[in-house]
């Protein structure tokens, strides 16, 4: 029987994907980006669900578009086409704005169309030695999925120019170090540092949390008056201020 290249499992608040190609280091397939998608549509719509937290089987996160996948397709002027540049902006779309926080959990290789999952994703914990690159330019290709817009605002526009313009592979480590992720720590951690994220997430206001999620996308998107605005204009539901603020009144 063939094992579902996206598992899903489900601990409270938290539900959990992994790519599930680990003999292929879990490369990216159009069938693939499909089921990510209509399990992210479905946590989406979940109330009940405060964290997704995304990761890979084996010793990967991903190790990119599995180009094998396309067959004898051209591909024209770098671009790897809709077959799989649609469902992926179907996917990188529903990680940023999602109302539940998307935490990245990258165990190993995360290469180019597996990044740009990363870079849609609110939180990234990774293991020190996981293995990070933005390898298009190696193979005349170019970003499709959000590369060139997500990563200069995580890294800044000459870091981030950096890496695109050179390919070179970089560690877990020095991705914490430019800002790219959140925690590093060594790779026999990382779960257990995945598992301090998610408690301190945990311990928080899932309102407020949503909260901050809308309004931290609309900082990176708007210019400042504009942000600020916003930010007093809006409105979210909050149902647990009263109960958390009881021992302090």
């Amino acid at each position: 029987m063939t094992e579902p290249e996206i598992l899903t499992t489900r601990d409270g608040a938290v539900a959990t994907l992994t790519l599930n190609r680990p003999d292929a280091l879990n490369a990216i397939t159009p069938t693939m980006l499909v089921t990510l998608g209509d399990e992210l549509e479905m946590l989406a719509a979940d109330e009940t669900v405060s964290v997704v937290t995304l990761t890979g089987a084996g010793r990967a996160f991903s190790a990119g578009v599995d180009l094998k996948a396309l067959g004898d397709r051209e591909l024209v002027d770098g671009k790897v086409g809709d077959v799989l540049d649609l469902p992926a902006r179907r996917v990188t779309g529903l990680l940023a704005t999602m109302p539940a926080i998307t935490l990245a959990r990258v165990n190993g290789f995360c290469f180019t169309g597996a990044l740009e999952l990363v870079l849609a994703c609110d939180l990234t914990v990774a293991a020190e030695e996981a293995k990070f690159g933005d390898t298009h330019a190696k193979f005349g290709l170019r970003p499709t999925w959000g590369m060139s817009q997500r990563l200069p605002r995580l890294v800044g526009l000459a870091a981030a120019r950096e890496l695109s313009f050179t390919a070179r592979t970089f560690s877990g480590a020095e991705a914490a170090s430019l800002g790219l992720v959140a925690r590093a720590v060594p790779l026999d951690r990382l779960d257990a540092a995945v598992a301090d994220l998610l408690g301190d997430l945990l311990a928080n206001s899932a309102g407020s949390l949503r909260a901050y999620k809308d309004l931290c996308r609309e900082a990176i998107e708007r210019p400042l008056a504009d942000g600020l605005a916003y930010e007093a204009a809006t409105e979210y539901p909050i149902d647990d201020t009263a109960a958390r603020l009881a021992d302090f009144r």
